[in-house]
């Protein structure tokens, strides 16, 4: 679910039941795909509560999105793509040759999807749509890996991954390990240039009240300790991290302000 930060409240709120959520949700045309990851305990909090949501929706015209318990994870991206049945097909790619990956659990690939739940297209942009749907397969621009019991991983946004000396490096993953740390509140990271690696990670951390002493160095250490190496950021910024009025990051901001680190 690519929730805004408005509806992260009403989620976790007692007073509205799941029918009355669903029917918000289906009236406000907010769309259930994918969640990036919120700092415990609160993303467990949200996973439950979607499941909930998805099933009173599907459930209404006979569908399974989330067919079992803990399906779907927030912030691990986790679905049974086998049982997903509101879809025709879903699979991880290969962009180029538009055939499968192996589901070993490590070789990425751009997560595909038809079905009639599927948009017909971007309105008056026939370029964009023969682009999104090549091949047949609606191209989500997601990353991900197919396990090999048939679980979906997603990795992050093909746009948001940072390749530094021909690695791929996962934002959401760095990301997630920063949202670990007791001091962080947000957390953001973005490729900044650089001339040996082509690219290395930059991080953009907002604290919690009362943490500013926290530094740099003692973040990137942290990294280093659950992530390898090359994964971590060269560079952190203490910053308020730009967002739209629903509350997503707007990473093309960061990208500017890496640029000049």
């Amino acid at each position: 679910m690519n929730v805004p930060e408005s509806w992260l409240r009403r989620l976790v709120d007692p007073s509205l039941t799941t029918d009355e959520l669903a029917h918000l949700l289906t009236m406000s045309g907010l769309e259930v795909e994918s969640c990036a990851p919120l700092a415990p305990p609160f993303d467990e909090v949200v996973a439950a509560r979607v499941l909930e949501v998805a099933r009173a929706i599907y459930g209404q015209h006979g569908g399974e999105l989330f067919p079992g318990e803990g399906m779907l994870r927030t912030g691990a991206g986790l679905l049974d793509h086998q049982k997903a049945r509101a879809l025709e097909g879903l699979a991880v790619m290969d962009p180029e040759s538009l055939e499968p990956v192996p589901a070993d659990g490590e070789t990425l690939g751009e997560v595909m999807f038809r079905g009639n739940l599927v948009m017909k297209g971007y309105l008056k942009n026939p370029k964009a749509t023969q682009e999104a749907f090549a091949g047949g397969w609606f191209h989500s621009g997601d990353l991900g890996v197919m396990h090999p019991d048939g679980y979906l991983q997603l990795k992050d946004r093909s746009k948001d991954i940072i390749i530094s000396g021909g690695e791929n490096i996962s934002s959401i993953e760095v990301e997630d390990t920063l949202l670990k740390h007791p001091s962080v509140m947000f957390a953001a990271v973005v490729a900044r240039p650089d001339e040996k690696w082509g690219e290395t990670p930059c991080a953009f951390v907002e604290v919690k009240p009362g943490k500013d002493a926290v530094t740099e160095a003692e973040l990137i250490g942290w990294c280093r300790e659950h992530l390898a190496h090359y994964k971590c950021p060269r560079h952190v910024r203490f910053v308020e991290l730009p967002k739209t009025s629903t509350g997503k990051v707007q990473k093309y901001k960061l990208r500017e302000l890496a640029r000049a680190v």
